[in-house]
């Protein structure tokens, strides 16, 4: 067993979360503790998981001060050398208990916590700015998953010397079978606004392609509505494992993020990384951290925001080129193994980790005097 670290998420855990679960089964010096205030049903909780207020009574105090003795005594408990919380208010609720028991905070920015909760309306947004400050001021390390999300957490007041990008990663698949294509192009992702499936939808009109749909939320409805006479596949959400038969059984891997109306915005989105693994190559749009993923030309193929005749003509583009597909995708699976590898990402963070916990000084310590 390896020194002991709390990976914190409030809900704990989201089924599209893989990219928190997978923080610390990669870990190979660190032995990762999950820690949550309340427990989500989904594929991706464990029994092994902590639930600091099963009961559901005490999470109020801790929503409204970010104080609660509950929490403090499950991280005591644990007993960590670091804390690793993931979004900026989930490390706001565990800042202070982290440093109740004397464990450096380290913090990850994903997105919508740095571009839509910030724009909040009213004194919830006034708060949740406020909170966010005071989380920066706590954190010793900030973690932004793309450089456009370290841009906007310095923006909000976060010490741009403890901001640091540190790209999220994903599993690589340990080979690729070659597989006969089922798809022409593939989209995996929850079905909000900022992640522009209308768009795609609009653009497949003006192409021959024949489409899988990965993912559920709250706009599969009206997506389905919009798709009529397409030749598109909803499957809703899927496992891991289906998801990853899909993109290999796909062409192209298209990403039509944008910014939605409230101001929210991606980070990186990991369904880049995943369909490059494959070899896919990406029809993307230039939105937050994707041309850190994508580059164009290279890995893949960018066209603006919301720019509907580009990104149906990239579509056609590869569609008609099976050699600029195959070129693409095997530049973007180097670049994704070079750069985006879970392997080599983890052991930066157990670096990290290794560093702080040399400079921590635990409650009841001696203390070195200038």
């Amino acid at each position: 067993m390896g020194r002991p670290v709390v990976v914190w998420r409030s809900a704990l855990l989201p089924g599209s979360e893989t990219f928190v679960r997978n923080h610390g089964a990669y870990l190979t010096r660190w032995s990762p503790a999950y820690l949550g205030a309340t427990r989500i049903t989904s594929a991706l909780s464990l029994p092994s998981d902590v639930i600091a207020f099963p009961d559901g009574k005490g999470f109020l105090r801790l929503r409204l001060t970010g104080s609660s003795p509950r929490l403090t005594a499950a991280l005591r408990t644990l007993n960590p050398a670091v804390v690793h919380a993931h979004f900026g208010g989930d490390g706001w609720l565990v800042a202070r208990a982290a440093a109740a028991v004397g464990a450096p905070l380290v913090l990850t920015v994903h997105g919508h916590d740095v571009t839509r909760q910030p724009n909040t309306p009213g004194p919830l947004g006034i708060r949740y700015r406020r909170n966010l400050r005071d989380v920066f001021r706590r954190a010793r390390v900030i973690l932004a998953v793309s450089d456009r999300i370290r841009t906007r957490a310095v923006s909000l007041g976060a010490d741009p010397d403890r901001v640091r990008v540190h790209h999220t990663g994903i599993p690589l698949p340990a080979s690729l079978t070659p597989t006969t294509p089922r798809w022409d192009v593939a989209f995996v992702g929850r079905l909000v606004e900022k992640k522009g499936v209308a768009d795609l939808l609009t653009a497949l009109r003006r192409t021959p392609a024949k489409a899988v749909i990965i993912g559920d939320g709250p706009l599969l409805a009206d997506l389905r509505a919009a798709a009529s006479g397409l030749d598109v596949t909803f499957t809703g959400s899927l496992p891991p494992d289906e998801v990853a038969a899909h993109l290999a059984a796909s062409r192209m891997l298209a990403v039509p993020s944008r910014t939605a109306a409230d101001g929210d915005e991606e980070g990186l989105p990991t369904t880049i990384l995943e369909g490059a693994a494959y070899g896919l190559p990406v029809v993307a749009t230039r939105h937050s951290g994707i041309p850190e993923a994508v580059l164009d030309g290279e890995t893949g193929l960018l066209g603006d925001e919301g720019d509907v005749a580009a990104l149906a003509a990239n579509i056609e583009h590869l569609l008609a080129d099976d050699a600029l597909r195959a070129k693409l995708g095997a530049a973007g699976r180097a670049h994704v193994v070079e750069n985006f590898d879970l392997v080599k990402q983890s052991a930066k963070l157990e670096d990290l980790y290794d560093s702080l916990a040399q400079k921590a000084i635990r409650p009841g310590a001696p203390r070195s005097v200038a």
